[in-house]
C-alpha cells in the first residue's frame, strides 16, 4: 500500500516530466541533449582540449634509453615545457598524437615569444637531426644535456670538456667509465657494495689490478676509500679503428669519445671562413639544416647554391648535445649539431618512475623537478 509520501514523489516527477514537455514545445526551445550526445560533446572537448594543450603548452616523453642516468632513468615520464623556448607552430599537417601526415605538405612556421633562452646544463628535447627520412617535427625524440652553446668552441680532452678553452666540471649524478686500480690483483670488488653506490657494471681488463666500472664521480671517491683500492681514475677510450667513420665530422679520424677535436658552434648571423679543414665540419649543416646546395669545384673550392663560397652566414642557432651517461650514449659527438628549429622543450618534471625490472613505481621519483 503506497504511502502519503510515496505518492507526493510521483506526483512531483510526474509535474517534473510535464514541464520538460511543456518547455521543449515552447516556439524556438532546444530540445534536449540525449546522454550519447552528451558523452560525444564531453570527448571532443577533452580531445580539442588535449590537443592545444600539447600543442602550445606542454608535451608528454618518456625515457627509453640509460643514455641520462642516473639523472633521468629508463622509465620515467616527464612533462616538456614549449613555453620555456617558445613554442614551435606546427611544420606538417597530419591526424594529432599520431605518425600519420600529408607527405610533401610543409607549413610556415616559426616560435611564440619565449621566456627562457636554451642554456648550458638544460635537459633539452629535440627531433633527432640524423633522422633524416622524416620531415622536422615528425623525427624521432631524443633527450640530452646542452653542453655547447651558439658560437662556443667545444673540445674534449682525456675525458674533460672544455669550453673556449675552460674544463667543464663534471656534473652532479653524471656517469662515466672509471678504471679502478686495486692493492691486490686477486681482491675482487663487492657486487652488493657497488650496487649501493649505483654501480652496476664492472669490466675485466688485461691487467688483473684493474678493473673498469660505469659509475658518478660519488661513486668513484667512494670506492677509492676501500682499502683494497690503490686508486680511482678517469678510464679514457683509447684510439681505434672501432670510431673511424663513426664520429661527427667522418673526416676526423683519430677523434675518441673521450677525446675529441675542437669545433666552433654555428650561432645566427655569426660568418664562418669555409676551409678545406672545416668544410666536412660545416657543409651537412649548410645542405641539412640551412637549405642550400652544396658541392666542391675540381680543384675542391666549396661551393653553395652552385656559386664558390668562401664564408657562410647562418640563419639560425646550434647546439652540442651530450647524454649524462657520457660512455652510453649517441650524441652530438656522433651525429653533430642539433638546430634550434629542431628544439622541443625542456624537460621540467618527472611525474612518473617506473621501474621495469621490479615491475613497481619508483615512488621517491614521482613529481621530482629534472635536475
Amino acid at each position: 500500500m503506497a504511502t502519503k509520501n510515496d505518492k507526493k514523489s510521483r506526483k512531483r516527477r510526474s509535474d517534473e516530466r510535464k514541464a520538460k514537455r511543456e518547455q521543449a514545445k515552447a516556439p524556438g526551445a532546444r530540445p534536449p541533449k540525449s546522454k550519447t550526445r552528451e558523452w560525444v560533446e564531453a570527448v571532443f572537448f577533452a580531445v580539442v582540449v588535449m590537443l592545444v594543450v600539447r600543442t602550445f603548452i606542454f608535451d608528454l616523453f618518456r625515457i627509453p634509453t640509460p643514455s641520462m642516468e642516473k639523472n633521468l632513468m629508463v622509465g620515467d615520464y616527464l612533462f616538456v615545457s614549449k613555453l620555456h623556448y617558445g613554442t614551435r607552430t606546427p611544420m606538417t599537417l597530419g591526424i594529432p598524437f599520431t605518425q600519420i601526415y600529408v607527405p610533401g605538405l610543409s607549413l610556415p612556421h616559426g616560435r611564440l615569444p619565449a621566456f627562457s633562452s636554451v642554456k648550458r646544463g638544460d635537459a633539452v628535447v629535440f627531433n633527432w637531426p640524423d633522422d633524416q627520412d622524416f620531415p622536422v617535427d615528425r623525427r624521432t625524440h631524443y633527450i640530452k644535456r646542452v653542453v655547447g652553446l651558439p658560437g662556443e668552441t667545444l673540445e674534449v680532452i682525456d675525458k674533460v670538456v672544455y669550453i673556449d678553452g675552460e674544463a667543464l666540471p663534471i656534473s652532479e649524478g653524471m656517469q662515466q667509465r672509471w678504471s679502478v686500480y686495486k692493492t691486490n690483483a686477486r681482491s675482487r670488488l663487492s657486487p652488493p657494495s657497488l650496487e649501493e653506490l649505483g654501480v652496476s657494471e664492472q669490466w675485466a681488463t688485461q691487467d688483473p689490478s684493474v678493473v673498469v666500472i660505469n659509475g658518478t664521480e660519488y661513486a668513484a671517491r667512494e670506492i677509492e676509500k676501500w682499502p683494497w683500492v690503490q686508486r680511482v681514475e678517469p678510464f679514457v677510450e683509447p684510439a681505434s679503428s672501432e670510431y673511424r667513420g663513426v664520429l661527427y665530422p667522418p673526416s676526423r679520424e683519430d677523434n675518441t669519445p673521450d677525446n675529441y677535436s675542437p669545433v666552433t658552434i654555428p650561432a645566427k648571423d655569426l660568418t664562418f671562413e669555409l676551409t678545406a679543414d672545416n668544410w666536412a665540419i660545416y657543409e651537412p649543416v649548410i645542405s641539412r639544416y640551412e637549405g642550400h646546395v652544396t658541392g666542391l669545384t675540381p680543384d675542391g673550392q666549396p661551393t653553395i647554391d652552385g656559386q664558390p663560397a668562401s664564408s657562410f652566414t647562418f640563419s639560425q642557432n646550434y647546439y652540442f648535445m651530450m647524454g649524462d651517461n657520457r660512455n652510453n650514449s649517441q650524441d652530438s659527438r656522433f651525429w653533430g649539431f642539433v638546430p634550434m628549429n629542431h628544439v622541443v622543450g625542456k624537460a621540467v618534471v618527472v611525474y612518473f618512475s617506473w621501474d621495469k625490472e621490479k615491475r613497481l613505481p619508483r615512488f621517491r621519483r614521482l613529481f621530482t623537478w629534472v635536475r
